[in-house]
């Protein structure tokens, strides 16, 4: 399981792995915590008194330090993997729900005719939806999108990384979650 970490202000930094967070302990950097801990690391046993050190991780913690203001404006990277959990494993054109590998990315606006490879302009696609499409525009081909693309927020990016999320982390980031995002239905 990994650890959700935060900046001191409340955003969501990155997932880190319970050896990142215990060094963050060790080096006092954790400022706060949410949720009960969900992971007692057991250290050496001390001479003098016999007993073994624990250290309890949280599964979100906040770190210290200066916040980049850049944080806020920084797009997510585009993967396929996020592209079709943003939007649910379902076809854009024809509602049809699959696995990864029977879905594309499929961009609205071909590349090949100036479309940019951007959460704006890339949805979802079964494979014989995107073939029938091809590299023409939406009129061309008498296709409509069932839902439109949008960018997804921080939190909403951290859900999409794919990672085995504890019920504490989920209920932190869906509450940074916009109500219109799909990861809320």
């Amino acid at each position: 399981m990994d650890v959700l970490q935060l900046d001191v202000s409340g955003r969501p930094q990155a997932w880190i792995s319970p050896r990142e967070a215990a060094n963050l302990y060790v080096c006092d950097a954790v400022a706060w915590t949410v949720g009960e801990p969900c992971l007692v690391l057991h250290g050496g046993i001390q001479r003098v008194t016999g007993l073994q050190s624990l250290l309890a991780l949280h599964p979100i913690i906040a770190v210290r330090g200066a916040v980049p203001t850049r944080a806020w404006r920084q797009v997510p990277a585009l993967t396929n993997p996020k592209l079709f959990a943003r939007d649910r494993h379902v076809c854009a054109y024809c509602g049809q729900h699959a696995r990864d590998e029977q879905l594309t990315r499929e961009h609205i606006v071909p590349t090949s005719r100036g479309g940019e490879d951007s959460w704006m302009n890339c949805i979802t696609a079964c494979r014989g939806c995107n073939g029938r499409k091809g590299n023409r525009l939406l009129q061309e081909c008498r296709m409509e999108l069932l839902y439109l693309p949008y960018i997804p927020s921080l939190h909403e990016d951290m859900i999409l990384k794919g990672r085995r999320i504890v019920m504490d982390q989920m209920e932190f980031l869906l509450a940074g979650v916009p109500r219109h995002s799909r990861l809320h239905g």
